[in-house]
C-alpha cells in the first residue's frame, strides 16, 4: 500500500488496501511412511535428512544465482537436502550447474504433475522462497500458500522491499534474509535442519496464519464489504 501511494501522487490513501493471494484449503491426506519412502526413493531423494524444497518458476526474478550458492554451501552439511522443482528461463542454467557440479545434497527435478508435486511438498520439511535483491517493488510469491497449506515453515531470501519475510518472522512461521546474505542464510538453514520440533511448531503456526488470512472466503468478504 505504501508503495502504491508513494508512486501515485494524488491517489487517495483510503482507496488502497491489501488484497492477498488466496486459496481454498483442502484436507491434506496423511502419507504413510511406506508411501513417503517409495516416492523419495523413486525420485532419488534421501529420506534421512531435513528436506528443503524450492518449487516454482526458475527465472531471473527469483535471483537463481543465490540459490546455486546456497546449494553449493550446503554440500558441507550432512543433515539437509535441497530439492529444486520447476521450469523457467533459468532452468537450463540450473541444469547445467547440476551437471557440472554434481551436488550430493541436492536434487533437481523437472516439472512434476500437480498431484505429484503436492505429494512431494507434504513430504518435505521447509519451503524455500527466493527473490532477486534488486527488486524495488514489494513482491509476494504465491508459492508461499502451498507451503503454509502443507504446514511447513518457510526460509526466505528476498529483496529489501517485500514485507513477506517480516510477516513470516513476526508471525512465527518462517525465517528471512536478504538475497545475497549467504552466511546468515546458511546459519538459519542450519537451525532448521537440526530442530524438528521447531519445524513442526512453525509449520502449525503457518497453517493457522493461512486459515486466518489467505483463504478465498476471507478475501471474498474483503472485496464485497
Amino acid at each position: 500500500c505504501e508503495y502504491i501511494i508513494r508512486e501515485n501522487p494524488g491517489l487517495s490513501a483510503d482507496k488502497v488496501e491489501v488484497c492477498p493471494n488466496a486459496i481454498q484449503p483442502i484436507d491434506i491426506p496423511i502419507i504413510s511412511n511406506e508411501e513417503r519412502s517409495q516416492m523419495l526413493s523413486r525420485l532419488n531423494i534421501p529420506s534421512g535428512r531435513t528436506l528443503f524444497i524450492y518449487g516454482g518458476n526458475l527465472g531471473k526474478p527469483q535471483g537463481i544465482d543465490f540459490l546455486l550458492k546456497v546449494i553449493e554451501a550446503n554440500e558441507s552439511r550432512h543433515d539437509s537436502h535441497i530439492i529444486v522443482v520447476g521450469s523457467g528461463t533459468e532452468q537450463p542454467k540450473v541444469a547445467t550447474w547440476f551437471e557440472v557440479n554434481r551436488p550430493t545434497n541436492a536434487t533437481l527435478l523437472a516439472g512434476l504433475p500437480k498431484n505429484e508435486y503436492d505429494q512431494l511438498v507434504r513430504m518435505c520439511d521447509v519451503g524455500l522462497i527466493f527473490l532477486d535483491r534488486r527488486f524495488t517493488i514489494p513482491n509476494f510469491p504465491s508459492r508461499l500458500l502451498s507451503y503454509l497449506e502443507n504446514s511447513i515453515p518457510v526460509l526466505l531470501a528476498t529483496d529489501p522491499n517485500t514485507d513477506m519475510g517480516r510477516i513470516a518472522e513476526a508471525n512465527g512461521f518462517g525465517m528471512a534474509t536478504i538475497n545475497g546474505e549467504l552466511e546468515l542464510y546458511m546459519n538459519k538453514m542450519a537451525i532448521l535442519a537440526t530442530n524438528r520440533e521447531m519445524i513442526k511448531e512453525m509449520g502449525e503456526r503457518g497453517k493457522q496464519y493461512l486459515l486466518n488470512n489467505y483463504t478465498v472466503d476471507k478475501v471474498a468478504a474483503q472485496l464485497t464489504r
